[in-house]
């Protein structure tokens, strides 16, 4: 009886390994194991959509780029081609948080440009949603901004500008043929360039206007990156009552008291519609930020307190808005 219950357990220990052996292939990887479902990437992860932006160089990519980060991707400029496969992996572990990419392919990475063709088509493996937008200029155009801006185009060496456009005309051409959106720049500017750009990706939602608002004190200057500056210097200091001295706008009873001023009021809710009127201009013009400066004597109270109540006013307006105080607590 021994005997034969130790051969029937040998018996069940091979048959246990010759069906360990079939579960894998001829590399060992077990191939029962769960895999993602095709193009959709592991458990959790959502395949980010994807964009190349390439072209011709001084045909306006940087500002095709910009414009992509301005309405919300994640833009990397002159990333290596072969390396796109590994950013959308990155993006895919984002857990949503990378949901666009746009890259920046260009000659300055030629040694890498080869790659491109593999990389294109390792993605489409992947089924991951992609386009090409292809920046195009007359050679005359080229020549015009590469002189206007006294620098060498990336490929002529020792020649002239012109050969390093026809070498990089030559490079290009079959990424050009395959590009699903191609946009001349010869005869744009910088904002039709972008109303272009904003055309094609930005949809039916109208582009978001984002607004810092700063309160500061002239004596410790003017904000250097200011759009818009206004002056409350005419409304009375809260710092000769001395009650009010230690606090500043951010409190309540330094609001109040700046707030039922002659002219407090009325002058917020005109410089409100004013900026109503500026915000429509600058979405018309491709402008998604802009930073208005409120200043006061020391950037302590009034300028503080108008910046808040403005801030709160452009939110309840639907613009994105954040509220900064310069030079609050210099003093």
């Amino acid at each position: 009886m021994d005997e034969q219950r130790r051969a029937a357990e040998q018996n069940r220990t091979a048959d246990g390994s010759r069906a360990a052996d079939q579960s894998r292939d001829d590399t060992g990887a077990d191939v029962n194991a769960g895999t993602p479902a095709e193009g959709n990437g592991a458990e959790g992860t959502t395949i980010p959509e994807l964009v190349i932006i390439s072209g011709m160089s001084g045909a306006g990519r940087s500002t095709a780029a910009k414009c992509l980060e301005d309405l919300g991707w994640f833009v990397v400029d002159n990333l290596p081609p072969a390396l796109i496969p590994t950013m959308v992996d990155l993006g895919a572990r984002s857990q949503g948080n990378v949901a666009r990419i746009a890259v920046v392919v260009d000659v300055r990475g030629r040694r890498f440009f080869d790659a491109l063709k593999e990389s294109l088509a390792s993605l489409e493996a992947k089924h991951v949603a992609r386009r090409t937008v292809f920046l195009e200029a007359s050679d005359e155009t080229l020549v015009r901004r590469f002189e206007s801006v006294r620098r060498p185009h990336p490929l002529q060496g020792d020649g002239r500008i012109v050969d390093g456009i026809a070498a990089e005309r030559d490079l290009l051409r079959e990424l050009r043929g395959d590009a699903d959106l191609v946009i001349d720049t010869s005869s744009l500017n910088v904002h039709e360039l972008r109303a272009k750009m904003d055309a094609r990706f930005a949809g039916e939602e109208e582009p978001e206007l984002r607004a810092t608002v700063m309160s500061f004190g002239y004596k410790y200057g003017l904000p250097v990156d200011a759009d818009l500056v206004a002056d409350c210097r005419f409304l009375p200091n809260p710092h000769w009552v001395p009650e009010l001295r230690p606090y500043t706008g951010t409190s309540p009873e330094v609001a109040d008291y700046v707030f039922e001023q002659p002219g407090a009021k009325e002058f917020l809710d005109r410089y409100a519609e004013l900026l109503q009127l500026i915000a429509a201009g600058y979405r018309r013009e491709g402008k998604r930020y802009v930073t208005i400066a409120i200043g006061c004597t020391g950037g302590k109270h009034r300028s503080v307190a108008v910046s808040e109540r403005l801030g709160r006013r452009l939110s309840a307006e639907g613009v994105e808005t954040v509220v900064v105080h310069r030079d609050m607590g210099r003093e």
